[in-house]
């Protein structure tokens, strides 16, 4: 099993950043990527970003504009998303996954592992 903590959620004016973080602990070793995703309030969850384990291959959904970087830690076992230039419409509860085996990479059923989520409310 794999336990996924995420951290640095808050409140946030529009054009402020945020960091946010998801450490990864338990049988980590089986972990061959790690994404975030959201969920806004009535919307569906959706992809943000992935990133692999081995070779920080990145992938973002269109959507985000550039103004999200995801990146990891592998020796402490953390991946982050950097959030710049947010957006009221950015508001949402933020998941972290991680996976074993997958293709895409954006599909939320290749995740094995989620956090609980963390919230970002991001005010106009």
């Amino acid at each position: 099993q794999v336990q996924l903590v995420e951290s640095g959620g808050g409140v946030v004016q529009a054009g402020g950043s945020l960091r946010l973080s998801c450490a990864a602990s338990g049988r980590t070793s089986e972990i061959y990527f790690m994404g975030w995703f959201r969920r806004a309030p009535g919307k569906v969850r959706e992809f943000v970003a992935s990133i692999t384990k081995y070779t920080s291959q990145t992938n973002y959904a269109d959507s985000m504009g550039g103004r999200f970087t995801i990146s990891r830690d592998n020796a402490n076992n953390t991946v982050y998303l950097q959030m710049n230039s947010l957006k009221p419409e950015d508001t949402a509860v933020y998941y972290c996954a991680a996976g074993r085996y997958g293709s895409t990479l954006y599909n939320s059923r290749e995740y094995d592992y989620w956090g609980q989520g963390t919230q970002v409310t991001v005010s106009s």
